[in-house]
């Protein structure tokens, strides 16, 4: 029965078992590259590990397999947008000519087998239980069936996280806002009381500091100032809206829609002269939630995020400073909400409870801040 597995087998289902199992790794699918594993987690310290087990004789082919790692690793970090890229490289075939001290772009190790973790110290401040969860007391065809079933049943739950998260969901919130607004922007137009709604519950700083109509912070993003702006700002929530919701859930995404929208409406009275209305504010806000949410998710998302995404919300920041007219200061402050507010509320399967407590502390901090320069401060 031993002699099902052979020694490189054994020490690379033992090593795939620990990281998929225990770290939370996920095999990454490249082209043209044979005889290795490449592993991803962009949650972790080493955020690329690669398990070689082809022969390698000497410097110059280990130095050669490092020139092309490092190839691999660039275009990886441009698709991920990840500024820093540990890597550990783990051989299970070296020949005695080839030395991993010469190595300087990534850790390195030398497993002949498990035992041989022992001769590389740094990895015990980065997987502490890695010796022990790599002791099996199965042997043979058991420890095969024991390992494929370990890892078979983690990428089964890390499949239905995926399924759960990317499935496409019915709009049911962006449905409603968009209907809200159609019907305020009509609905005022044919009753001949639009110019009345403008004026009594625009974002118009005097008024909100002076008489205390901080209702208008909230009621100014569900007004738009003539039909192209409504249809604009009614189909940007559409297109943006209608994912984001999908992928954050009903209720986070409406928290993050209003907030947004309110540190959009401070953001322009603190700095803005003028009254302003619109949805903008709360529609930056949720390009900005979006963009966290597609860093988290950044080796999924990671091409839509560079063709579309950060795109859209670079003209869309240019557009409101060169279009006159435009509150570009509502924008800037929506953008900045809507991202510390995803960050407190957190993004499933991803965000710790230390990311989510520092998002609050932050987003309610700036809260005070807008505040007190909106509304508090003397003029």
């Amino acid at each position: 029965m031993e002699e099902t597995l052979g020694r490189k087998d054994r020490i690379i289902m033992k090593l795939l078992h620990y990281f998929i199992t225990e770290r939370n790794y996920n095999p990454i699918l490249l082209q043209g590259v044979d005889n290795e594993i490449w592993l991803e987690n962009m949650d972790d310290q080493y955020k690329i590990i690669r398990i070689v087990s082809n022969h390698i004789h000497n410097d110059e082919q280990l130095n050669f397999d490092s020139f092309k790692t490092s190839r691999i690793v660039r275009k990886i970090k441009k698709k991920t947008f990840s500024f820093k890229m540990n890597v550990l490289s783990i051989y299970i075939d070296l020949g005695d000519n080839a030395h991993l001290d010469n190595i300087k772009s990534m850790d390195c190790m030398y497993l002949y087998d498990e035992q041989d973790i022992k001769n590389y110290s740094f990895i015990d401040h980065v997987f502490p239980d890695i010796k022990d969860k790599l002791k099996f007391t199965e042997k043979g065809l058991q420890l095969f069936i024991k390992i494929t079933n370990d890892i078979n049943s983690k990428n089964k739950t890390e499949a239905e996280k995926m399924e759960e998260v990317f499935k496409k969901k019915k709009p049911v919130i962006t449905t409603i806002l968009i209907v809200l607004n159609l019907l305020i922007f009509f609905g005022g137009n044919i009753l001949g009381i639009y110019e009345e709604l403008l004026n009594k519950y625009c974002i118009y700083g005097p008024f909100i500091r002076d008489y205390q109509e901080y209702y208008r912070l909230v009621t100014g993003v569900f007004l738009h100032g003539n039909f192209a702006h409504l249809l604009i700002n009614c189909y940007s929530l559409y297109i943006i809206g209608s994912q984001l919701e999908s992928f954050l859930g009903k209720k986070k995404y409406l928290i993050i829609y209003l907030f947004a929208g309110i540190i959009g409406s401070l953001t322009s009275i603190t700095f803005g002269e003028y009254a302003s209305v619109g949805a903008s504010g709360a529609i930056f806000g949720l390009l900005g939630s979006l963009l966290y949410f597609g860093y988290h998710y950044r080796v999924y998302l990671g091409n839509a995020m560079k063709s579309q995404i950060i795109p859209l919300l670079i003209l869309n920041l240019i557009a409101g400073f060169m279009i006159p007219g435009i509150d570009y200061f509502g924008h800037i402050g929506g953008l900045i909400g809507g991202t510390l507010i995803t960050v407190a509320l957190g993004i499933k399967y991803k965000s710790t409870q230390f990311e989510k407590i520092n998002g609050w502390i932050v987003t309610i901090l700036f809260t005070l801040f807008m505040i007190y320069m909106g509304i508090l401060l003397p003029r």
